[in-house]
């Protein structure tokens, strides 16, 4: 069975991973992997030949940042495949995060340490700017890129013989107290991460009532703590290096230490090999490691209001029609 595959950028780190183990899975897949820029596409191609040098991978350049980019890529895509079976939404960006000591310290003292830990709740903040298109950067990154390059690849993901599967990679750290519909942006906030990942919650569920009937789903993953470029930058690698003894203790406690980008992809591999319809569109599937290193998947309802979904659906449409106008030259 030769098939379509698409790994949005970032494919290092759980991107890298997940296409390593989609092959182990199933070598006969087409894999099209795409990064913001061809030389990191190219030498992540590199790296997945060295392990499977019989593999079909391909490459396609985009930002997710940048509307213009996913239109290009979007029109790429389409002259290039049939169709998608598979498209993992994983880009991802969290810029300037700080750890706020401060409520760390609290935590301690009242007892949720071990869950804010785990979660991020209240420990991470981030500094959030305008990227070209006037969009907050992590939104666009983070959801909306996805959300146009999704809508712009329809002709090829509903309507197949098969199922076709959206994964999208969330987080723990996506809180409804971090989000608000008439800020969805999160332009007023410090926590602009946090805030796009459970917009990417809504997302997902919005998108399986209106297109199941056509053959498309939807599913959100949480990786767990995995320790990549975007981990790394929120503390001095000194410190990183203090810390990993400890990590590796509280993964004995906290289950979502996955620490490692092959445990973080076990949710994403493991819902490859899942029958869509059987799923539910309510539930996170969460990449869990024991202390002993055993990964496993656990599902865990999300705590979404459906209404509030549908609410920024409609205004992610109206954002998209601003878009096309402003981009009309980019659309076949």
């Amino acid at each position: 069975r030769s098939a379509s595959r698409l790994t949005p950028y970032r494919c290092s780190g759980v991107g890298l991973a997940l296409c390593r183990r989609l092959l182990e899975e199933d070598g006969r897949i087409h894999l099209c992997i795409a990064c913001r820029n061809a030389q990191k596409s190219e030498a992540t191609r590199d790296l997945i030949l060295t392990t499977h040098p019989a593999a079909q991978v391909s490459t396609v350049e985009v930002d997710l940042g940048s509307l213009a980019s996913v239109l290009r890529v979007a029109r790429e895509l389409r002259c290039r495949f049939q169709r998608l079976d598979f498209v993992y939404l994983n880009a991802g960006i969290m810029p300037n995060p700080h750890v706020n000591f401060k409520a760390l310290w609290h935590g301690l003292l009242t007892g949720r340490l071990l869950h804010m830990l785990t979660t991020a709740e209240g420990v991470m903040t981030q500094t959030d700017r305008l990227n070209g298109d006037g969009l907050q950067e992590v939104f666009a990154t983070n959801l909306f890129g996805h959300f146009i390059l999704v809508r712009q690849l329809e002709s090829l993901l509903c309507g197949n013989e098969k199922p076709s599967r959206l994964i999208w990679t969330s987080s723990s750290n996506a809180r409804e107290s971090a989000f608000s519909l008439s800020d969805y942006q999160h332009a007023k906030g410090q926590e602009s991460y946090s805030s796009s990942k459970y917009a990417t919650d809504l997302t997902s569920v919005v998108l399986n009532r209106k297109f199941n009937k056509q053959g498309l789903y939807s599913s959100v993953v949480c990786p767990g703590l995995v320790m990549s470029n975007m981990t790394y930058r929120i503390l001095p690698v000194f410190l990183w290096k203090l810390l990993m003894p400890i990590m590796w203790l509280i993964r004995f406690f906290a289950k979502t230490y996955t620490l490692t980008p092959h445990n973080g992809a076990e949710a994403h591999t493991w819902l490859f090999k899942q029958k869509p319809e059987y799923l539910d569109a309510l539930v996170k599937y969460h990449s869990c490691t024991s202390g002993l290193g055993k990964s496993y998947v656990e599902p865990r309802k999300m705590d979404v209001d459906e209404e509030i979904a549908e609410q920024l659906y409609q205004k992610l449409l109206e954002l998209e029609k601003q878009a096309l106008e402003r981009y009309s030259d980019l659309l076949d």
